[in-house]
């Protein structure tokens, strides 16, 4: 007969592995066999079922629990505060942090931080400092997930002064900010337009040894990319964020290319500031060339971005990137398969080239893409660029002479 150890395992196990409705039904077995359960099942339940965004159901659990006079641990109670708050229930979560206090429960730092993101989404700025210096009074010391989620929400407001003035304050309470602290500093100053602040806070960033992420680059990209004139500054964001291998994200893409779509107006643009002397943009190169050779800037920003990913080794997500935008309508050029190849091939991963469709390349898209190749050729190192060539090539013979490539890839 399973006692209420095995019981838990078992209940354990089905809450890790994300059948949570199989769990409960197992806590109700327990039940009908005249088994209570122990606060440690309850506390797995709840945990399960916050995660899974089933607030409603956890309340039951948790009102079940005080039924039978099982007090839910400190765990529990952040869990619960913090689902409620992300599922924009911000009362029921002050009623929930009161109550923990209520039954004696030692609320630590983790139960004060979700409180105050509730405040903050809630646009209680006030009542967040003020539960912040309270903090103080139970022996706590906010971190710095505290003082991020005050300063992002003085952001969100557009009150910069304020947010400026935490974030000092901040570091005079020896809590040193993290990348979150910076972005959302970022993201102020950009949305205000005030570049030059928002570049030293970069600065200032990386010079206390921490590295910018996705978010903090497409922040810059997406507010320089909205005007015509510092799209410069967009393009050297994104070559910088490749140049450090931070991988971009979709959010990343769309904000290049609608600048580009949305800003350039047929123009051949000029190279943007910010490289080291004697450095030149890969992305503007193939932009303007591409331009130049009568290809439209849909075609010219797309193939301009993909060069870049491969160049930089992150074919992976050139092939991402790829599969977006074919799913918006654009299908595959012959400068697209010719960067692609040459990402395999940066990679050491060149038999991948296998799966490439080259079915909709004649002769003349062939010949595009070996002429793509060579300037591509200019930026990689001579393995990598004969590799390419050398499989490049090979396709054209075999198209010129109507036979399939033994490679794998047919040509119709």
């Amino acid at each position: 007969k399973p006692d209420i150890v095995t019981y838990g395992i078992l209940i354990h196990g089905l809450v890790v592995s994300g059948h949570i409705d199989d769990a409960i039904n197992m806590k109700v077995k327990l039940v009908d066999r005249g088994v209570s359960p122990d606060a440690a099942i309850y506390n797995m339940l709840m945990s399960g079922l916050c995660k899974s965004s089933r607030f409603l159901t956890a309340k039951l659990i948790f009102s079940e629990m005080l039924d039978r006079d099982i007090l839910p641990d400190a765990y529990v109670y952040a869990t619960l505060i913090d689902g409620f708050i992300r599922n924009d229930d911000f009362d029921e979560a002050r009623k929930v942090f009161t109550l923990s206090i209520e039954k004696g429960v030692k609320v630590d730092v983790v139960h004060h931080n979700a409180m105050i993101k509730g405040f903050c989404r809630s646009g209680m700025l006030t009542e967040a400092l003020t539960f912040m210096n309270k903090m103080a009074e139970d022996d706590l010391v906010p971190d710095e997930f505290t003082y991020s989620t005050i300063i992002d929400g003085y952001v969100k407001q557009q009150d910069m002064t304020t947010a400026v003035k935490i974030f000092r304050d901040m570091g005079k309470r020896k809590c040193k900010p993290n990348v979150v602290t910076y972005t959302s500093l970022v993201n102020g100053f950009c949305c205000q337009g005030d570049f030059k602040m928002a570049e030293e806070t970069f600065k200032e960033m990386q010079s206390c040894g921490l590295v910018p992420n996705v978010v903090t680059y497409t922040t810059f990209i997406k507010s320089f990319a909205k005007e015509s004139s510092t799209l410069g500054k967009a393009v050297y964001y994104w070559e910088l964020m490749l140049r450090n291998n931070c991988v971009p994200n979709e959010v990343t893409f769309n904000c290049l290319l609608e600048g580009f779509l949305k800003k350039t107006s047929g123009k051949v643009l000029a190279e943007p500031n910010g490289f080291n002397e004697g450095q030149k943009s890969l992305f503007f190169e193939f932009f303007n060339r591409l331009k130049s050779d009568g290809w439209s800037d849909h075609a010219a920003a797309y193939n301009s971005v993909l060069v870049c990913l491969c160049v930089h080794g992150m074919v992976k997500t050139a092939c991402k990137f790829q599969d977006m935008m074919v799913k918006k309508g654009f299908s595959p050029d012959p400068v697209a398969v010719a960067a692609i190849l040459h990402g395999f091939c940066v990679v050491g991963n060149s038999e991948q080239w296998r799966n490439m469709n080259f079915c909709n390349l004649d002769e003349k898209g062939l010949e595009v893409a070996v002429r793509y190749s060579r300037v591509l050729e200019q930026h990689l190192p001579q393995a990598v660029t004969s590799e390419a060539s050398t499989i490049l090539h090979a396709v054209v013979e075999k198209v010129d002479t109507k036979e399939p490539y033994s490679g794998g890839v047919s040509v119709r």
